[in-house]
Formats: structure tokens, sequence, C-alpha cells
């Protein structure tokens, strides 16, 4: 939902939020909206393919903060769609914004907050290593979210508008002002400065009745109701102040007592050529949307009560509850949809999730069954056009762990015998580079090829010497202000949506090749100190640094390249290519 503009609106009205020093206390979290905001506020890379070790080593300090001050987190994440349709329009007008946003960061390089293609995977496979509880709705999570902060008596932590809305009793802590990086005191007496929200104080400061909180959101838009906003400007005491919309509702409000009654004077407000019933109607269904529900989230069943018994039965088992696998699942379930990833590209190359396209037709098939009048409509772009495709899937029926391994293999054209040779993280992540490699259009450059080959081999590099170090950066931002290569960026996001639909195909079939850590596919993690040293830098940079890093081992890489290319002359052209970075590496003084 949220209100556009309301927290920019509070920013400037400072005396709203109190100031506290939190800890021991329980905490739920806006899991959509913290990997958002952590991500893109870190200042990461959004443009390359992503800064995934970085982004790992930020989640691990953000969760080493709450612990320090004794605070229990509980995140809590969006699931599947709207099934009513309710949003579409706002939903549909979104993902048209950022097709252009993806467009505008691959030509002229801006920051445009695309989230890199595997940021969620990350965040969710960090947080399992740490043990942090996390649950997943069947829907949005905002309501599940209030609900169980109410029931526990907690605050929530978010930036999302809806939660100024919602009558929380422990408040709401924005992550704008909790101040994470910054933890006082010492011990039991650690804590993490921040503000706290609570919509007594909003109510006072305005003077407007609690129970008309709902009405001002519904009022104000939201993305169920989109009333003019020059309607409300004309009762604020300065109407071209920013959200002076906002503040001219709030003055307009403050002679009602119920809502009704505001609605109806509302609706009069918009003269004879709006259909006042259904505008009522419309309001209404705004105004719902923030009453709490029983809270259906627990730690121990960590389900949503929002889908009948039967949906319940149906998706029960494939994880969905605890996160282990993506929201999406549902849409396909129960919608027979899907929005695919929208990364950074250029809108004059095609959608990178079309290499991808025969993996998920086998995941719907594993989802859907046998019924062939099923198809999945998938939502991708077109240069810079939203489009609806419907994707017939490819079933496949599985049983033994044997058979399951052998489907995921069959969708990679990859053979069990090529990977026994390879130590089992390096399974998965080599058998979707060969899918990639084999399908990506336009054909990826041999270098990019040998970059991802040489970051899975990479081993822990934090015993370099600062003299190697120094070298290392030296190269790196000899480097710094080139220009993306588009083609380049294109090639990686690929291969990106390969693994991220491989990953999803192989968690349905219940894992029959170990999960790789993501970071470990695009590199291997660097201790603390070294993430921050290369904060910001593009992915092609962090490769070339791996590649001034690495400790390769020879027969892995070996393997692998035999496995792609057999006896070829690409085979040999990749082995000169390796043999040509290895001698280079040595000369410049760095041990193999």
């Amino acid at each position: 939902m949220g209100v556009q503009g309301l927290t920019t609106f509070l920013d400037n009205r400072q005396k709203i939020y109190r100031d506290v020093q939190f800890g021991r206390s329980r905490l739920v979290i806006d899991g959509c909206n913290l990997n958002y905001l952590l991500y893109f506020d870190s200042g990461l890379d959004q443009n390359h393919g992503g800064e995934y070790a970085a982004y790992e080593s930020l989640i691990e300090r953000f969760i080493t903060a709450l612990r320090t001050c004794e605070v229990d987190p509980y995140i809590v994440l969006d699931g599947g769609s709207d099934p009513t349709d309710k949003k579409l329009e706002t939903v549909t007008q979104r993902a048209e914004q950022r097709i252009e946003s993806a467009h505008r960061a691959a030509k002229d390089g801006g920051k445009e907050n695309i989230l890199p293609i595997m940021t969620k995977w990350v965040f969710r496979q960090t947080l399992t290593r740490l043990k942090v509880p996390v649950a997943q709705c069947f829907g949005e999570a905002d309501r599940e979210i209030a609900a169980l902060a109410d029931k526990w008596q907690c605050p929530v932590l978010s930036n999302d508008s809806d939660f100024y809305i919602f009558n929380l009793s422990a408040g709401l802590l924005p992550i704008s002002y909790f101040q994470w990086q910054d933890v006082k005191g010492n011990g039991s007496k650690s804590y993490i400065p921040c503000k706290r929200y609570y919509t007594s104080s909003f109510c006072i400061y305005f003077q407007i009745q609690p129970q008309l909180l709902p009405t001002f959101a519904a009022l104000a838009g939201n993305d169920y109701v989109k009333l003019p906003k020059y309607i409300w400007r004309q009762f604020a005491p300065d109407a071209s102040r920013p959200q002076s919309h906002l503040e001219g509702l709030l003055c307009w409000m403050k002679d009602f007592e119920q809502p009704e009654d505001a609605l109806k004077a509302a609706v009069e407000l918009m003269g004879k050529s709006q259909n006042k019933e259904k505008m009522l109607q419309s309001l209404s269904v705004g105004m719902e949307e923030y009453k709490l529900p029983r809270s259906s989230l627990s730690l121990r069943d960590r389900m949503s009560s929002s889908v009948t018994q039967e949906e319940n039965r149906a998706a029960g088992p494939l994880h969905l509850k605890d996160a282990r696998l993506p929201g999406d699942t549902l849409d396909v379930l129960l919608l027979h949809k899907l929005s695919l990833s929208t990364p950074v590209d250029h809108k004059d190359l095609p959608s990178v999730n079309l290499t991808s396209r025969p993996l998920r037709q086998v995941m719907y098939g594993l989802l859907l069954g046998k019924e062939t009048s099923y198809k999945v409509e998938e939502r991708d772009r077109e240069e810079l056009q939203l489009k609806f495709i419907r994707i017939k899937p490819t079933f496949s029926r599985v049983a033994q762990l044997s058979e399951r391994l052998e489907v995921l293999l069959e969708a990679l054209g990859v053979k069990e015998e090529l990977l026994n040779e390879l130590p089992p993280q390096l399974r998965l992540l080599v058998a979707v580079t060969c899918y990639w490699w084999s399908r990506a259009r336009p054909r990826p450059d041999l270098k990019l090829l040998k970059s991802l080959l040489l970051g899975m081999n990479l081993k822990d590099t934090s015993r370099l010497s600062a003299g190697r170090k120094r070298n290392q950066r030296r190269l790196v931002q000899a480097r710094c202000h080139q220009k993306p290569d588009v083609g380049v960026a294109h090639a990686f996001s690929q291969w990106q949506v390969c693994l991220k639909d491989s990953m999803h195909l192989n968690q349905l079939l219940g894992l029959p090749l170990p999960e790789p850590d993501v970071d470990r596919a695009m590199g291997k993690r660097k201790k603390e100190g070294e993430r921050e040293k290369t904060a910001g830098k593009p992915w092609q940079q962090h490769q070339q640094q791996s590649m001034l890093n690495m400790n390769v081992t020879e027969q892995h890489t070996g393997l692998i390249m035999h496995q792609m290319f057999g006896d070829s002359s690409q085979h040999r052209q990749c082995v000169s290519v390796y043999t040509c970075v290895c001698e280079r590496l040595c000369s410049s003084g760095f041990s193999m």
C-alpha cells in the first residue's frame, strides 16, 4: 500500500518522534524493506552485477549489532502477489517504470535503485546461516507484521509509510533513524540510538481523532485509491510547500469525529463527475487494510491464514512458510503468473530472462503437474515495453533422489559423471555456467567465462601481504572510471538469472545438488576489512582484483573447461588464456 510522501512529510516534523535507547527487546522486521534499504543506503554497486560478498558482510554486521544489544529479530517477508488484482494498475505502472530505470542505468551509468538479481538470495542465505528466524507470508506482509508486533508488544522496524497508520502498541522504529552502526554502551547496557513513532503522537500533533488515521491514509491516496492532490492543497496554510496536500488534508480532517462523516464529505468535494458510490467503496477497501488481523505467524508454524486449507496443503510441503522458497512460487501455483527480474540492461538487447526460460518451464511443470491446459503468464520486457507471454510448462514426474538429480541435470544439459570429480559446492555453479555458455545470446565473451571460472576457484585471500593488497588496489583503480561494458553487463545478468532459476529448480527438487553460497559464485568471500575496502567498486573490477588475489586449483579449472568444450579448439583457447593469466600473475610476484 503506502501513503506517498508521508515519510518525507514527517521527516520535517521531528517533534512527532521520541529519541530512544533501544535494546533488550523483540523486534519484528519488515524484511523486504530492510533488504532494499540496507543495499541501497550502503553505496554498493547497482549497475555492474552487484557486490554480494560486501552485502553479506553488511547483513552480518547488522545482526551482530542487534544481538550485542540483546535484540531478538524476527524477519517477515512478502510472499506472492495479490490474487484480487486490486492493485494491478499500480503494480503495472511500477513495472514499466523499472524497465525505463534499468535502461537509463545501463545507458548513462547513474544509480536508479535497481536491486541486483541475486540480492534477495544473499539476504535469505545469510539470515539462515546466522540462524535468524524468518517467516514468509502468502501475500503482502504489512498486516501480518503489524499483527505479530502487536501480539508480542514489540516495535516494528521499517520505513514503509503504512506502519505510520497501523495502531502499534509498541510503536514503529523507522530504519532511517535506526543507528545500528553506532551501538552505544557496553555489555548489558549496550543500545542502539534511534527514534520511535507512535500514532498517538501523530494524532496529538495534528489534532485529529485516532480512529481517523485509516481514513487519512485512504484519502491521501495509496495503491487502491488515487484522488487529485489539488483538492487538499486548498486547505493547507501554504499550498506551495512540498507535501502540502497532506498538510491540507490533515487540516480539513480536524473538524470530523467519525470516519463515515469524513468519507461522505470527501466524496462531495470530488464534484458531480465522480461515481460517488464506487469511490466510497474504494475508500472503504483502502481503510480495511489497516485493521489488524489476528496474527497467524509464530515461531512454530510461520504460516499465513490468508489462504484456504487447500492452498495451505498445496504450499506447505514446499517450505514456503519459512522462506526456503521464493514467494514467486505462490504466484505460479495459485495465479499461474510470474513477474520476472528487471536487471540493469540496455533496451536494444533481448531480455536476459529468455536464456533461462527452459529452466522455468521445468519448474512450472513440477508445480502444476500434468494439467496441460495450464500455461504460466510471464511478465517481462521487450525493449522498453512491458509484455505478458504465456509459457507452456514442461512436465517431469519425479520421486527418488536419483530421478530428481536426473531432472535437474537434464534441464541444465550436463551429465552427472562430468560433475563427480568437482567439489560438491562447485557442481551446481559449473552446471549453470555450462548451460549459460551454450544458450546465452549474444554469445558471451570468453574473457567473461574465464573470469567466472577463476572466481569460482578462489581460495581465502585474507592472508595477502600489505604490498600485494596495494598492488591490487592500484590495478583496480586504474579502471575505476571506465564506462561499463553494456555487453559484459548483459551477459553477466544472463548468467545470474540462470543461476537464480537453477537454484530455484534445485530447491523445488529437494536439493539434489548442494546449494552454493551466492557470494562464492561471484568469487570467494573476503574478510570484513577487505569488503570495506572494495565497497562501491563494480563487479568487473572485483573480478579483475580477484584474478590478482587468486590461489587457483588447476585441476578443478581444467575439469570445468573440459566439461564445457571437450577437446575442441575453444577448450584449447580457454586453456591458453588460463595459462597466460597464470604466467602473468607469477611474473608479477604472486604465488599460485
